[in-house]
């Protein structure tokens, strides 16, 4: 990266937990820390059984279990929440499992002004950010507040161990996605560089040791230290189009989350390539790659990863709509958004084709 010396940097007060086995045995402490006495669990159907955990070390400081978290927080599932957490009398919310769950909690936070606790247990990164999101409508809406932003973080890889060999490989590319529009974003700086790339190291390294062998502690370790650093990076500078694409495919469209990134990203980073060519030497050196776009694309394949839209149930249909919302959406990109320049890049990632 070339240092101007020209850049604001804001950090933001959280506290990390992060050892194996820290969701039970670290929670109880972080929600004594914060002086909480009642706290919700709030977790999705598949993460159940390790939120139950959570609630049973928390004991008496456990207000009740809430397990309805679904992707991209439709708003009816936020007004429910928002009520249990109300008619339970929390104090704070502690939000176990991966990006659905930590939004669910984002959004009684952000109703209520509860302190939030998250407890990840997949490599999203929403728990290092003030970034929440809503959908409504079939419209997903983002935003930022300080009140979403979580006080503590506890990482547990042991809680990454049951997640599947696909789902590890689309969250950890998900993960990567933020540290690639870190590097190009108009408020990055040479912390945030340091953060993305060592990030994208710790992802590129760690994910193909997970894909060949899922149990191995030390590699879950390493991706969750790597999405950690990368969801910093989302925190902390405005994402671009690649991440504008994704909000449409997922909010209108009902695209899952992490597999969507995982298409996207080879695309979008082609599309701006050519107007941030300091962020693609940055990735080149983490990636150890000449071609980052193209070592991305291949990353996916390598791992087994979905490659095209057309696999994620997308329809040829649906390309002319999804591209018109993402041009008609006002966002800094380091390069100009075009309505063709979108329709181009969602043709080439519905078709799956080498960017």
């Amino acid at each position: 990266m070339t240092f101007t010396g020209d850049f604001t940097y804001e950090s933001r007060p959280v506290r990390v937990a992060f050892r194996p086995g820290a969701a039970v045995s670290a929670t109880p402490g972080e929600v004594e820390h914060l002086g909480l006495r009642r706290v919700l669990v709030v977790c999705g159907s598949r993460g159940e059984a390790v939120a139950r955990a959570v609630a049973d070390a928390l004991g008496d400081s456990c207000a009740g279990l809430h397990a309805e978290a679904r992707m991209h927080v439709p708003v009816e599932d936020a007004d429910r929440a928002v009520a249990v957490a109300r008619a339970a009398g929390a104090d704070g919310v502690v939000a176990v499992g991966g990006g659905s769950s930590i939004g669910l909690g984002k959004a009684i936070a952000l109703r209520t002004g509860l302190p939030l606790i998250a407890v990840p247990s997949t490599y999203s990164g929403s728990e290092m950010t003030p970034v929440w999101g809503l959908t409504e409508g079939g419209v997903k809406r983002t935003g930022r507040d300080a009140r979403v932003q979580p006080r503590s973080v506890v990482y547990d890889p042991e809680l990454t161990l049951s997640l599947p060999a696909p789902l590890t490989v689309t969250s950890g590319v998900n993960a990567l996605a933020h540290a690639v529009e870190a590097l190009y974003a108009p408020d990055t700086s040479p912390l945030i560089a340091l953060m993305a790339t060592d990030g994208v190291r710790a992802l590129a390294e760690a994910l193909p040791r997970l894909a060949a062998e899922p149990a191995d502690l030390d590699a879950r370790g390493r991706a969750l230290y790597g999405a950690w650093l990368c969801g910093a990076c989302l925190g902390a500078t405005t994402m671009g189009l690649h991440h504008k694409l994704c909000h449409v495919l997922g909010g209108t469209f009902g695209l899952p989350h992490a597999e969507t990134h995982t298409v996207v990203l080879p695309y979008a980073l082609a599309y701006n390539a050519p107007a941030a060519p300091d962020a693609l030497t940055a990735l080149g050196r983490a990636l150890e790659a000449d071609d980052p776009p193209g070592a991305l694309w291949d990353l996916a394949g390598r791992l087994g990863a979905p490659r095209s839209l057309a696999e994620l149930g997308l329809k040829e249909t649906d390309l002319a709509e999804a591209a018109v919302q993402v041009a008609g959406q006002p966002y800094a990109n380091p390069r100009p958004v075009t309505a063709d320049g979108v329709r181009a890049v969602l043709r080439a990632a519905y078709e799956g084709r080498r960017p």
